[in-house]
């Protein structure tokens, strides 16, 4: 029996599977997991082509996009472009040890919110 060595890129065929890879990339990982996210994702596109679109080289993506490797955010910017990606902002919802939940409403007022009760407006 022949082993060979998992390789995710191989999966990503289709943009939904990029996306949900990315995105949990974005969710439960850190910094260093979504730059080999990016890279894998790089890698099932193609180099040469995301080379091309980005107008880096080959050589600087491979090191852009490798294990341990600290790339410019205008270079994650660029490859998350040319990937088919984009970065969008939601508010983070906060926790904190009782449960509770702070809310900020479209007018800027915080509230928050416990299981027991109804919300309540900060002052």
């Amino acid at each position: 029996m022949t082993k060979s060595k998992f390789d995710i890129s191989e999966y990503l065929n289709s943009n939904k599977m990029i996306a949900e890879y990315l995105n949990t990339a974005l969710e439960d990982g850190d910094d260093e997991d979504v730059v080999i996210a990016l890279g894998h994702i790089a890698k099932a596109i193609g180099i040469a082509k995301i080379s091309e679109e980005t107008g880096l080289s080959r050589t600087s993506l491979y090191k852009a996009l490798a294990e341990g490797a600290k790339p410019q955010f205008a270079t994650i910017l660029k490859v998350l472009g040319a990937v088919g990606g984009q970065l969008s902002i939601e508010p983070k919802r906060v926790y904190n040890k009782k449960m509770r939940v702070d809310l900020v409403s479209e007018d800027g007022a915080k509230y928050s919110r416990s299981k027991r009760n109804n919300p309540k407006k900060n002052q």
